[in-house]
């Protein structure tokens, strides 16, 4: 699991900015959002332009050079650096805890989005870095170190130095590299905005979702989806053969879905591809996963989404979720101003199950700075 993240220089974050999943408060509710002392599920509110777009986006920096196969956003690297310190690098730093052993993971890289610098510990020993020219490797777990630090040097200065071990080193199948790299390839990131857009697992989506789920014969799990989570009930048809789009009957009448139905409607579409992918799902972040839904269809999404077993979390504007129904004050996290913190460190009072999070955040009870 992700246990912490950081970044500093990314985009609108000048400053260093921390996301802590790994201090989670002793609540004694909704315990499925916890796993191993780390935030399995939740979800991140604040303002617009506070950066939660921006955040999620930095937490899957790491697939552009651990995971060079998989899908990414075309402009990713649009406006990568701060506009304040474009000659800088931007910082990044992950703590990952797999199986129990935590490994630190530390790079920067330029504005054009090259590796300037790495570094790696697991369990708290320095595994390797690399500083420009300047590289170390323990020979405790590399015998061949030496050898290692002069072919790096002489064939693979671009690369990082994890994937130049994962192709040419041999590792024990329960290596902890290996397990990183499975991590790292089972990141998935989405949003459903103005244009659809992922990031990870796949390398190419099916580019027709009702193809996908008429091919998979998923037709009547898709309308009972719909139903259980909208309450909306589509008289959707048998496909012909060659069929590649679904159709719905209303009376006599026969309508394409994908062109009848409301833009909400056509997220959730979205969300049932990817939810039939989520088996192979590390860790998942949904940007602003509820801009076209009902308060109440929220909801329901989330129950669906938090009883996944990877990690998940959520950005969103709705604080109708914001309720220990749901989660709990240490899932519920405000970003505002550079800085990210659960519900929990907003307060110095008790909270409690009964307590209604909504109506105290309304209130301006939280200190969120």
């Amino acid at each position: 699991m992700l246990q912490r993240f950081a970044v500093t220089n990314y985009r609108g974050f000048a400053r260093r900015i921390e996301l802590d999943l790994s201090n989670p408060s002793n609540y004694t509710f909704n315990q499925f959002a916890i796993s191993d002392g780390v935030v399995k599920n939740g979800i991140i509110y604040g303002p617009n332009g506070a950066g939660k777009s921006n955040l999620g986006l930095a937490i899957f920096d790491i697939e552009y050079h651990l995971a060079p196969l998989k899908a990414k956003k075309g402009d990713y690297y649009t406006n990568y650096i701060n506009a304040g310190n474009p000659n800088g690098t931007v910082d990044f730093e992950y703590v990952f805890n797999l199986d129990g052993q935590i490994i630190e993971y530390d790079y920067s890289k330029n504005s054009s989005g090259i590796l300037q610098r790495e570094k790696m510990l697991l369990d708290g020993e320095s595994v390797f870095s690399r500083n420009d020219n300047e590289i170390f490797v323990n020979s405790k777990y590399f015998p061949n170190a030496g050898s290692i630090k002069t072919d790096f040097l002489n064939n693979a200065n671009g690369v990082s130095i994890v994937n130049y071990l994962l192709a040419f080193y041999p590792l024990e199948k329960d290596n902890y590299l290996l397990k990183l790299q499975s991590f790292v390839n089972g990141m998935l990131w989405f949003a459903s905005l103005e244009f659809r857009e992922f990031i990870g697992i796949e390398s190419k989506p099916s580019s027709n979702i009702e193809e996908f789920i008429i091919s998979n014969n998923l037709i009547s799990d898709f309308s009972n989806f719909l139903h259980r989570v909208s309450d909306q009930k589509f008289d959707i048809l048998p496909p012909n053969k060659g069929d590649t789009a679904l159709w719905y009957k209303v009376g006599d009448s026969k309508l394409p879905f994908c062109i009848t139905v409301s833009t909400g409607t056509r997220s959730l579409e979205l969300l049932y591809f990817w939810l039939k992918h989520m088996n192979e799902t590390t860790f998942v972040f949904i940007d602003e996963f509820d801009a076209f839904y009902h308060f109440q269809l929220s909801y329901n999404i989330c129950r669906e989404l938090f009883g996944i077993p990877c990690q998940i979390l959520l950005s969103s504007h709705n604080t109708y979720l914001m309720t220990n129904e749901l989660l709990r004050p240490d899932c519920n996290f405000i970003l505002n101003n550079g800085a990210i913190k659960p519900l929990s460190n907003c307060t110095d009072k008790e909270l409690r199950f009964g307590h209604n999070i909504e109506k105290i955040y309304r209130a301006g009870a939280f200190n969120e700075n």
